[in-house]
């Protein structure tokens, strides 16, 4: 393993971790500090893909997701006043959603590697992170899938209220998913500074 496929692992490690962790905190009525660090794991990626290719990403993405499994698995064991911290579909949907959204943004950064340096990671990772709210939070906490953890009451997450407190109703969970999801994006923006800078410096210890 090269020096930087092992930096992609520990980052994502370190990343998957602390959304775990921080996704335990509220931040208003919409989000979790866990909002803020999650999307980090698109940028992991996405430098990763950039150095050392396609092949590269997809291990550090599934080292991504063991580390995501095992902190499920220890979620679920922790007993909260509502019952275990991590439900099985809150477990399930985060797998899938991570697995399937981060193997999609590698696919699609790979296909537009050779295009202006900004599009493959911003393209990639804007619909990666589409990609992850919309099967998390479906899986999570619509009333369509209870057949998952029949024992699980999601109706809290049914309720419906207007779209982030201003907008048409929904059900609670779609502010949530939005929410969310808006955050992803504007970090999509803000990690392409970062991004940059990481390939040049990079690239120049390569070199």
């Amino acid at each position: 393993m090269t020096r930087i496929s092992l930096f992609g692992v520990l980052a994502m490690t370190v990343v998957v971790v602390a959304s775990n962790i921080l996704v335990q905190y509220p931040i208003g009525t919409w989000l979790t500090w866990g909002a803020f660090t999650y999307p980090l794991a698109f940028l992991v990626s996405d430098i990763v893909n950039r150095l050392e290719g396609a092949a590269a990403a997809r291990r550090v993405v599934y080292a991504g997701f063991a580390t995501g499994l095992a902190c499920s698995a220890i979620g679920t064991q922790i007993i909260g006043e509502f019952g275990p911290l991590v439900t099985m579909r809150v477990a399930l949907g985060s797998g899938i959603a991570f697995l399937t959204a981060q193997l999609i943004d590698v696919l699609i950064f790979d296909r537009l590697r050779h295009r202006a340096w900004w599009q493959a990671p911003f393209i990639s990772t804007f619909v990666g992170s589409s990609v992850d709210t919309a099967i998390f939070f479906s899986i999570a906490f619509s009333t369509m899938l209870t057949v998952l953890e029949p024992s699980n009451d999601v109706s809290w997450a049914a309720e419906p209220m207007a779209l982030l407190g201003f907008g048409p109703q929904v059900p609670f969970w779609v502010s949530l998913g939005f929410a969310d999801w808006l955050v992803k994006i504007a970090v999509d923006l803000i990690a392409l500074l970062p991004f940059r800078l990481a390939i040049y410096r990079f690239a120049a210890r390569v070199a």
